[in-house]
């Protein structure tokens, strides 16, 4: 379509008046390139009156968060929403506000120059407390060291190990630098541990000694027999040819550099010199960490993210939570979820960076009892979890002898959580802000997310609405087309968030993401007419009987109105051989429902 020059003019019916939209405005909803693919008339049209038909219900803050007001940006809240047109199951949010051309490095550089004093990281377990302006200094130095032993732009450094001081300091030091970061499962064994480095072909590896029982340098030997007489930062492995560089966060090991040491030699000037030429060739769009899917069907895929995607993706969580607007003492983020999952190191540590939070790291690993003391001790005003998670905080036996009274709000999220934990977290935790969010790792990962103002029932029978910059539609999974509102279908997501691609899988990436770059969840949902939405189900784990689809979430939904139900899963066996009678669900590290144990 091109334009002449009497503009032509195309004509949609509303239901109370027409609406005449220039060519140059349809054009400019879809880029050239892709304009020819996907720019269906009947897309268009929904496209068009989403943009026109809007709901005055919350004000979302859409514009860059606080230390972001880029030239144009606002701060101001805006009072519309965008709804669901025609009936169908699409949506798209707000794009009043420019997104962030920022790498993650050029964050904390300004959110170290505009609050210094702000504390930015307390690990209670090791007596960590530091600011901005001392936690952009010790990225800095760890940065210059990596670059000093031989890692560079597009090396694959993976970290293995609980939540810790040096899990953040590795993911934002790579990001200085150009390096990937590898998000590696704590839990990880050593086959699994070998097919993840292998997979993405790491180069260094940071990783403890061991954490409980998770013997970690001995798990390293199995896959690595060289590494005991191996020169630091020269290992040659049969299995693992990629992998040079160990480094031990805690002990001096045979074969390995201690992290310490690795810090000390950044703090040269002649390496600090070095950073700050590498960083003049880095972009927002390069990619800045891997994160492996959880391997629930097939093996793990590595979900690979740019700085673009991670930064816009935390800078709109926050926004949607409202952080521009609150004072710094509210600021104080507790997160018990694991930093290698993207709630963790998207939600928690990449939103407090950008926003000026303190994130509190609760414990290396989820416990109930530490996560209210963080609480209690830190004043955290806002709580991170999976719903397991809060289950088991508010099922402490001693829960009300903690100081809890400075919580306002948080984010639940990982997996569905049921109606009537949702009001329990609300009433019992004093969360009245609590969000639900809804994502995944391949989308940085949040795309639909509560606003803080949304009643109690909005919050316990949704994840939400859309989030800005993001569109979402629901598709009929037999015809291939928009679903009607309130049918369920399969979630399909496209916009700024949608990862690069599964690293080294481009097959599995055409699959996953189409030529139009919608990327397909598998997770089928169901959107009413106020663009919330309501998980229900993995097309996978659908149920068909008597020609009616069942979906397992609405089954347990029922379940948890049950006031003796705590927690409930519904099973894929038609007649179990065995009943066992257990305390608590097996999970995985984060908190999700482990459904792969035999």
């Amino acid at each position: 379509m091109v334009a002449s020059a009497q503009p032509q003019v195309q004509t949609l019916d509303l239901p109370d008046k027409p609406l005449s939209i220039k060519v140059g405005v349809v054009q400019s909803l879809f880029p050239q390139e892709e304009r020819s693919s996907y720019c269906s008339p009947d897309l268009v049209n929904h496209r068009l009156l989403s943009l026109v038909h809007t709901s005055p219900f919350p004000k979302e803050m859409d514009g860059p968060g606080w230390g972001f007001r880029e030239p144009g940006g606002s701060r101001e809240a805006d009072n519309t929403v965008p709804l669901p047109i025609g009936g169908l199951s699409y949506v798209q949010g707000l794009t009043k506000h420019s997104l962030i051309h920022k790498t993650v490095g050029q964050c904390l550089e300004a959110t170290a120059q505009r609050v210094p004093d702000r504390e930015a990281l307390v690990v209670p377990q090791e007596n960590i407390r530091l600011t901005f302006a001392q936690l952009k200094e010790e990225v800095d130095k760890a940065a210059s060291g990596l670059l000093s032993i031989g890692l560079g732009k597009g090396d694959r450094l993976g970290m293995w190990g609980p939540n810790s001081y040096p899990w953040v300091l590795m993911q934002l030091a790579t990001a200085q630098t150009g390096i990937i970061l590898v998000s590696v499962n704590p839990a990880y064994q050593a086959m699994e541990l070998e097919y993840a480095l292998k997979k993405v072909g790491c180069k260094a590896l940071v990783f403890p000694k061991q954490f409980k029982s998770q013997q970690y340098y001995n798990i390293l030997k199995q896959i690595c027999p060289e590494l005991e007489k191996a020169q630091p930062g020269a290992l040659k492995s049969q299995r693992l040819p990629d992998l040079t560089t160990l480094i031990s966060v805690d002990h001096p090991l045979p074969g390995t550099l201690l992290l310490d040491e690795v810090v000390a030699t950044g703090s040269k000037k002649q390496h600090l010199a070095r950073l700050r030429y590498t960083q003049q060739f880095l972009s927002c769009h390069d990619p800045v960490n891997i994160q492996f899917t959880s391997g629930t069907t097939g093996s793990p895929k590595g979900a690979t993210l740019s700085h673009y995607n991670i930064v816009n993706n935390s800078n709109l969580i926050g926004n949607r939570l409202r952080l521009c607007l609150k004072m710094p003492e509210e600021l104080r983020m507790v997160l018990p979820s694991p930093l290698y999952h993207c709630l963790g190191s998207v939600g928690g540590t990449m939103v407090c960076l950008i926003h000026g939070a303190t994130l509190i790291l609760a414990s290396p690993t989820f416990d109930g009892k530490k996560a209210l003391e963080a609480i209690s001790k830190e004043r955290g005003s806002f709580l991170y979890g999976t719903p397991t998670m809060f289950v088991d905080i508010l099922n402490q036996p001693d829960f009300s002898s903690y100081d809890i009274s400075a919580l306002r709000g948080g984010v639940i999220a990982g997996s569905p959580a049921p109606p009537e934990l949702i009001r329990a977290i609300i009433d019992k935790l004093n969360m009245k802000e609590l969000v639900v969010a809804y994502g995944t790792t391949e989308n940085s990962p949040v795309t639909f997310m509560n606003f803080s103002e949304d009643t109690v029932e909005q919050k316990a029978e949704s994840v939400g609405r859309i989030m800005s910059h993001t569109e979402a539609q629901i598709v009929n999974m037999k015809t291939g087309t928009l679903a009607e509102l309130n049918t369920p279908g399969e979630l399909y997501i496209r916009g700024y968030c949608v990862m690069l691609g599964y690293w080294g899988e481009p097959q599995k990436t055409e699959e996953t993401i189409g030529q139009d770059k919608w990327y397909r969840t598998g997770d089928i949902a169901v959107m009413d007419d106020q663009g919330f939405c309501k998980i229900v189900g993995r097309s996978k784990d659908m149920i068909i009987r008597g020609g009616e689809n069942i979906y397992p979430a609405e089954l347990e939904d029922f379940f948890h109105t049950h006031p003796q139900v705590q927690e409930v899963q519904i099973s894929h066996f038609k007649i179990p051989r065995y009943v066992v009678f257990v305390t608590n669900y097996p999970l995985t590290v984060s908190g999700k429902m482990n459904l792969g144990l035999p």
